[in-house]
């Protein structure tokens, strides 16, 4: 999804607006492996890419959007949540891996440039994109429980507000990640509110 700084609606999917989405979205992970995050200019971004960086300009509007889009893509799940056989399992196995994944170095840094960005995407904020992804999982992993028939079933909301919030909340603020045994306390607590 392309991010649109003006009013207009954005550019169609496929075709050369995705083949120009692409090309930006890999010259800012090459430049970023290559020379670290002071080589990100939306000069050297065209360049690799080989586009103007006027066309940088129009599409993202300035290199904080352009990154907070990267760093969407980059945290959109590419499969379904681990189905363990039980909701405690799915969501343990769910939750460490998005603490470890969003602890990284890298994870942090994506959750920066997705807060750094101010553009929509159909009207909806960068970081709303993020949070329906996330929220996908989740549903995933309630409606295989549902369907299981197991009782006492959290909603998404629930387990947003009781397991996910409190993870973003410490990576942003406290002096230092999370570890296992808040994370399985976390967990313990959202299920025994139910």
């Amino acid at each position: 999804m392309v991010i649109s700084t003006s009013g207009k609606s954005g550019p169609r999917p496929g075709g050369r607006s995705a083949r120009v989405q692409a090309a930006v979205h890999a010259a800012v992970q090459g430049l970023q492996e290559e020379s670290g995050r002071a080589a990100l200019t939306v000069p050297a971004i065209a360049a690799r890419a080989g586009v103007t960086p006027s066309t940088i300009y129009r599409r993202w509007g300035d290199l904080a959007d352009l990154l907070a889009d990267v760093a969407v893509e980059h945290m959109r799940p590419d499969m379904q949540p681990p189905d363990t056989g039980s909701l405690h399992g799915d969501l343990q196995a769910w939750s460490e891996q998005y603490l470890d994944e969003m602890s990284s170095d890298v994870g942090r840094a994506m959750t920066r440039d997705v807060l750094a960005g101010t553009s929509s995407a159909g009207g909806q904020p960068v970081p709303c994109r993020c949070f329906d992804f996330t929220a996908s999982q989740l549903d995933v992993i309630v409606h295989r429980a549902r369907a299981r028939g197991e009782a006492r079933v959290p909603t998404t909301d629930a387990l947003m507000d009781g397991i996910v919030a409190p993870i973003i909340y410490r990576l942003l603020f406290a002096p230092g990640p999370p570890d296992a045994a808040w994370l399985k306390a976390r967990l313990a607590q959202a299920l025994a509110g139910l």
